[in-house]
């Protein structure tokens, strides 16, 4: 999935700087908004609507290094899920920047319950890849609150008691953090199964995330 936001410069205050050619001054971050309701439709419409941070919630009391993630897992299960779209920033002067003016657009996730199955979590640090792995045993790795922010989702999906094109500001499935900006196009469940999730993240908070049999190391290939 991918997108571009037109750029405008900004005054100290948020407003837009007055074209030159006497055009109505614009702001910057509602083009970009609208680029990323646009987006989200067909991302919810993907064979695999995956799951897992809410750039409208805890996602934006951080900025993010630039350098996405890989998560999969055998088995997600979750009650109380929300998604909706938004817009992650990376902090200013980030070498992984690149042309996106340190922004991307991104499809938040919030599952309030989660329970996964051999979930793996890995990022190429170029030339190896820092892997973790857990849940693989008896105990399975549970999570609160959990919220990703992701661009590429996959997987085997089912949902009950859904709900989509609901305004992501009046979501309340997921409780209080499963809560979008008003005016973006969103969906929510009672419950999500996936199987053979797999995803593309730059950020992932949990309120409580448990991981029994926790194993970290390097490796010459990702999950």
């Amino acid at each position: 999935m991918a997108s571009s936001a037109e750029h405008t410069s900004e005054r100290p205050d948020g407003t837009g700087a007055p074209d030159p050619g006497g055009a109505p001054a614009r702001r910057g971050r509602v083009r970009a908004r609208r680029a990323a309701v646009m987006a989200v439709p067909a991302a919810l419409a993907a064979a695999g609507l995956a799951v897992l941070t809410a750039q409208g919630a805890l996602g934006v009391q951080f900025a993010i290094s630039g350098m996405p993630f890989t998560v999969t897992a055998t088995e997600l299960d979750g009650t109380g899920f929300a998604q909706f779209g938004g817009l992650d920033e990376m902090a200013e002067g980030s070498p992984n920047a690149g042309d996106t003016g340190g922004q991307v657009l991104v499809v938040t996730s919030v599952i309030k319950n989660a329970t996964l199955t051999k979930l793996c979590q890995s990022v190429d640090l170029g030339g190896t890849n820092l892997v973790i792995r857990a849940g693989g045993g008896a105990q399975k790795v549970t999570a609160s609150d959990l919220t990703t922010d992701s661009t590429q989702l996959s997987g085997d999906a089912a949902f009950t008691g859904i709900e989509i094109g609901n305004d992501a500001g009046t979501l309340d499935k997921a409780g209080p953090l499963g809560r979008g900006p008003k005016g973006v196009f969103s969906q929510q469940s009672d419950t999500v199964h996936i199987a053979d999730l797999r995803q593309t993240n730059y950020a992932t908070t949990a309120g409580v995330f448990k991981l029994p049999g926790l194993k970290l190391g390097f490796s010459g290939s990702g999950c």
